[in-house]
C-alpha cells in the first residue's frame, strides 16, 4: 500500500492549449495524443496496491500539465516561493469508456481544491453540503446561534468576575489552611515536649492534670482544623453555587447544540450515498457500520477514488483503470512525494470502495500473494537455546492475516521440540536481515528482557535518495500509527512515542544521487528508520524501493546486518553479522 513508480510514457503532451480547453469544458476528457498504440486494462484496478497502468499516467500526465498551467484559480500547493497554508493535494484519474465508446478520463481531488468543492473540469462531491438547497447551511445557522449565544453569556462580565473571585477565595481558603496547620503542628510539638518533661515529675497528681491540659489543647486543636475547613469549605460552595445558577443556561445550551451537531452529522452522512456499477446505493452509515468504527471519520467520501467511481456510474462511464497522484509539498506528519502514484487508503476508502467495486472484475490482491514461497530461511547459528536467522527481503516475521508462510512457521517446523512463543523481535516483512529466536520460555524471556532495556545492539545498512550534507547525525522524532491508513506511521509531537536513530553515512554515489548509510536505532518503533529517512524533518531521503514512503523498486533496500545480544545460558556477549545482498 504505498507509492508506485513513475514509467515514462509516450508520446508526450506537446500542446497544451487543446487539453486545457478540452479539460475546462467537461468532466469526459479526451487525450490529446492518440493512444491507438495502447492495450486497454484487462480488468480493473485493485487500488490498495497497483502499479498504474500506461493510460492511466498518460491521463494523470495530461492532469498534470493542466495544473501546471490553468490560471482560472490559485490554490498553494507548496511549489512556489508563497510560504502560507501550503496544502498539497491528491489527485485521482478514472479511465473510462463513454456510451459512445470513446476512450477518455475524468478526474477528481480529495477534499477541497482552492477552498471549493466545484472546479470546471473536475467531477463534482457526491453530496454537496453548500448547495443553496441543501439542509445544511440552515441547520449550520442554528448551530452557529447557539455558539453566539454561548461565546455571549461564557464572556458576560458577571461571569468573568465570579469566576475570577471564586479562585480568589479558594486561594484565601487555602492559604488559611496552611497558616493554621503550620500553627497546629508547632502546638503538637510543644505538647510532646511538655509531655517527655512530664515523665520525669515525681507528683502523680500534678502530672495526671497536666496531661489532661494537653489533651484538651489537642482536641482544641482538631476542632478549630475542623471548624475551619467547613467555614472555608462554606464560603468555596458559596461562589460555587452563584457561578452555576450562571452556568447552568450555558451547559444547557451546549447540551442543545450537541444534539444537533450529532444529527446534522448523522443526518449527512446518510445523504452521502454511493453507488456501485449495479446502481445500487449505499449511505456512508450504512457502509461503516459494518465496520469496527461503526461511526464515519471525518472526511469519509471525499477522497478522489470515490467521487470518480460514483460519477462514472451515474454518467453511465464504464470505469476501465484508476490512479492517484500526490501533487505539492509533503504534509508535516505524514510522507508524500511530489507526482508519485499512491493507492486508497484503507482507513476512509476501503469500506467505500468495497461496495463500490461490487460487479467489477477487480485484479487480484497482490497483499494476500505469499511473496516468500520459494524463499530460503538461511540459519546462521542455533544451539540449544537460540536461532540466528537471515531473513530474506519480502518475508513475515510471524503469521499475518491471509498468509501464514513465515519464520515463526518456517522455524516452528524446523525445530518441533521448540517451545515457548519463539518470536521475540520482529522485522518489517520488506526489511531483510538478522533475527533472533528462541527455543524455549526461559531463553525468550532472557532475551527480551535486554530488548526491553535496549541492552541489545542492532545495525542496519540502507541505500538512500540522495546525497547527505553531514557524515552523521541523529534524528528524533515521534511516531504513531497512521489511524486510517495501516501501516503507514506518521510523525506526531503531541501522541507520538519516542523515536530515535543515529545515522552515518558509509558511501556516496554521485552518478545516482544515492548513498548507503550505517541506521543504529536506540528505540525500535515500527518502519521507524523509513520514516526517519524520508521525513522532511529527518534526512529526507527515502530508502530506495519504499513502497511506503518513497518509490517502490524491485525491494526495500533495508537490511539488519549486524546484531549483538547476551546468550541466555552463559550470558557470553555474542555479534552476528551478514551484509546486505543490495
Amino acid at each position: 500500500m504505498g507509492a508506485i513508480k513513475t514509467i515514462t510514457v509516450t508520446p508526450k503532451l506537446l500542446n497544451i492549449s487543446p487539453q486545457l480547453k478540452a479539460f475546462e469544458n467537461a468532466c469526459f476528457t479526451d487525450f490529446t495524443v492518440s493512444i491507438e498504440n495502447y492495450a486497454l486494462p484487462e480488468r480493473f484496478t485493485f487500488p490498495f496496491y497497483y502499479e498504474p497502468h500506461p493510460l492511466c499516467m498518460l491521463a494523470a500526465e495530461q492532469l498534470q500539465g493542466y495544473l501546471q498551467s490553468q490560471k482560472s484559480w490559485y490554490h498553494n500547493f507548496g511549489l512556489s516561493d508563497d510560504p502560507n497554508l501550503i496544502i498539497g493535494k491528491m489527485f485521482g484519474v478514472l479511465l473510462v469508456r463513454n456510451i459512445q465508446g470513446n476512450i477518455g478520463y475524468i478526474s477528481a481531488f480529495s477534499g477541497k481544491l482552492a477552498k471549493k468543492s466545484h472546479i470546471n473540469g473536475f467531477v463534482p462531491p457526491v453530496f454537496d453540503l453548500l448547495a443553496k438547497d441543501s439542509f445544511f447551511l440552515a441547520e449550520q445557522v442554528a448551530i452557529n446561534q447557539l455558539n453566539e449565544q454561548i461565546e455571549i453569556k461564557e464572556n458576560a462580565p458577571n461571569l468573568v468576575v465570579l469566576t475570577q473571585q471564586l479562585e480568589q477565595v479558594k486561594a484565601d481558603c487555602e492559604q488559611q489552611l496552611a497558616t493554621l496547620r503550620e500553627e497546629l503542628i508547632a502546638n503538637r510539638k510543644a505538647r510532646k515536649a511538655k509531655r517527655k518533661a512530664l515523665t520525669n515529675q515525681e507528683d502523680n497528681d500534678s502530672r495526671e492534670d497536666a496531661l489532661k491540659e494537653l489533651a484538651v489543647q489537642s482536641v482544641y486543636d482538631k476542632w478549630r482544623l475542623k471548624d475551619l475547613t467547613n467555614e472555608t469549605q462554606s464560603a468555596i460552595e458559596k461562589t460555587q453555587h452563584q457561578l452555576a445558577e450562571l452556568t447552568a443556561d450555558i451547559a444547557t445550551l451546549k447540551g442543545q447544540r450537541k444534539t444537533l451537531s450529532a444529527n446534522l452529522q448523522n443526518k449527512i452522512f446518510s445523504q452521502y450515498q454511493f453507488l456501485n456499477q449495479a446502481l445500487v446505493p449505499k449511505s456512508l452509515l450504512d457502509i461503516f457500520a459494518e465496520t469496527a468504527l461503526k461511526t464515519p471519520p471525518a472526511g469519509a467520501g471525499e477522497c478522489a477514488a470515490p467521487k470518480l467511481l460514483h460519477y462514472a456510474f451515474e454518467h453511465q462511464l464504464t470505469p476501465l483503470a484508476m490512479a492517484e497522484f500526490w501533487w505539492g509539498a509533503s504534509p508535516k506528519s505524514e510522507i508524500r512525494q511530489h507526482k508519485q502514484y499512491y493507492p486508497a487508503c484503507m482507513g476512509k476508502c476501503h469500506p467505500i470502495l468495497k461496495h463500490m467495486l461490487i460487479g467489477l472484475e477487480v485484479e487480484d490482491n497482490p497483499l494476500i500473494q505469499n511473496c516468500a514461497e520459494g524463499k530460503t530461511l538461511g540459519i546462521i547459528h542455533q544451539d540449544e537455546d537460540i536461532v540466528i536467522v537471515n531473513k530474506p527481503t519480502e518475508f513475515l516475521s510471524v503469521p499475518g492475516k491471509e498468509i501464514s508462510d513465515s519464520v515463526y512457521l518456517r522455524i516452528k517446523q524446523q525445530f518441533p521440540d521448540a517451545t515457548g512463543p519463539l518470536i521475540v523481535h520482529r522485522l518489517d516483512m520488506s526489511t531483510s536481515g538478522l533475527m533472533v529466536l528462541a527455543l524455549n520460555p526461559k531463553a525468550n524471556k532472557f532475551l527480551q528482557k535486554q530488548f526491553i532495556h535496549r541492552d541489545v545492539h542492532k545495525e542496519y545498512v540502507a541505500l538512500i535518495s540522495g546525497l547527505p550534507e553531514q557524515e552523521q547525525g541523529e534524528i528524533n522524532l515521534p511516531m504513531r500509527g497512521d489511524y486510517f491508513d495501516r501501516p503507514r506511521q506518521i510523525i506526531c509531537h503531541k501522541d507520538g512515542k519516542p523515536a530515535k536513530t543515529y545515522w552515518q553515512v558509509l558511501k556516496r554515489y554521485p552518478d545516482t544521487n544515492q548513498a548507503t548509510v550505517l541506521l543504529t536505532p536506540h528505540t525500535g518503533r515500527t518502519h521507524q528508520l523509513r520514516l526517519h529517512c524520508a521525513h522532511a524533518d529527518g534526512l529526507n531521503m527515502p530508502i530506495v524501493g519504499d513502497d511506503l514512503y518513497g518509490v517502490r523498486t524491485n525491494r526495500l533496500h533495508l537490511h539488519a546486518q549486524s546484531l549483538t545480544i547476551r546468550h541466555p545460558k552463559s550470558n557470553e556477549l555474542m555479534t552476528f553479522k551478514v551484509e546486505a545482498e543490495f
